[in-house]
């Protein structure tokens, strides 16, 4: 029994933190339908902020958060106007998207590689807490509860967005059908940047958690990030943020119960999770048709 108590708190735990991993991903896509390869790789780029604060600035790695949301400000605003109109006007945005963002994910990685080379960085253990903390007699570093916490306040956050502010109620306006948005006066391009900024942002405030809740972070982690990411997303379901946070908590409770007690099978179950889910719901645990209300 105490096993089964540490894996599902642990899951939920983990869970929480792939929720905000998967999130901007799901948002980039949900409002302009492109899929952006490169998410892995500016999740990276979040966790080399923290790095960077921390190791030459000598201060607290959270101030990466910030950091990261100035990057993706910084980045973002003309990475979106280079770009995403063009692949909007194009026939088939998607298949474009795909290709053109694993591009940019490239570049950013041997970029990385350039910039602190191709090494694992660890960041301290004790920044974010040196102690443990319990619940129902279970212990967990305290960087995964800051890590769950800020997680938690960024979909939060996001959930205010989308429900008590006129930008939300038109990016899901958009989210809904861009053509009925456009005709209703919604400025979708101006809308549509902000979701896009907004998106990268998340994603490097999720790779500051990085070093902790993975044990460091390399260039070499964005690819296989942002396949996990789209694990989460379609097992939520593809458009629908909210959707997110379903696919990660199963996400991190499948792979904390298989690490408990099958290691050697940890990588694979989450996997296999999604075929069975998409075998049974292709739309996702919460279907296209749900949005955040």
């Amino acid at each position: 029994m105490e096993l089964l108590e540490y894996a599902i708190i642990g899951g939920i735990l983990y869970g929480i933190f792939f929720s905000l991993v998967g999130i901007g991903l799901n948002l980039i896509f949900g409002v302009m339908r492109i899929i952006n390869l490169a998410h892995g790789q500016f999740i990276v780029l979040g966790g080399y902020a923290a790095f960077l604060v921390s190791q030459h600035f000598g201060l607290n790695p959270l101030w990466g958060i910030a950091l990261s949301v100035v990057g993706a400000i910084v980045v973002g605003w003309p990475l979106y106007a280079a770009v995403v109109p063009r692949l909007q006007r194009s026939g088939d945005p998607e298949m474009l998207s795909f290709i053109l963002f694993f591009g940019i994910g490239q570049m950013l990685e041997a970029l990385t590689v350039l910039g602190f080379g191709a090494d694992q960085r660890s960041l301290p253990g004790d920044a974010l807490g040196s102690g443990n903390l319990g619940l129902l007699g279970q212990e967990f570093p305290d960087s995964w509860w800051v890590a769950a916490a800020v997680s938690l306040a960024a979909i939060a956050g996001l959930y205010v967005y989308f429900s008590h502010t006129k930008l939300g109620y038109a990016t899901r306006a958009i989210m809904a059908n861009r053509d009925e948005a456009l005709a209703t006066g919604i400025d979708v391009r101006r809308v549509s940047a902000i979701a896009f900024v907004a998106g990268l942002a998340l994603a490097g405030i999720a790779g500051v958690f990085v070093p902790y809740l993975l044990g460091s972070v390399s260039p070499d982690l964005g690819d296989g990030l942002t396949t996990t990411s789209f694990a989460i997303v379609i097992i939520g379901s593809l458009g629908n943020p909210l959707g997110t946070v379903i696919g990660g908590l199963v996400f991190g409770l499948g792979t904390m119960l298989m690490q408990t007690y099958y290691s050697s099978w940890s990588n694979v179950v989450p996997y296999a999770l999604l075929l069975v889910i998409v075998l049974i719901r292709p739309s996702g645990l919460l279907g296209k048709a749900v949005r955040l209300a």
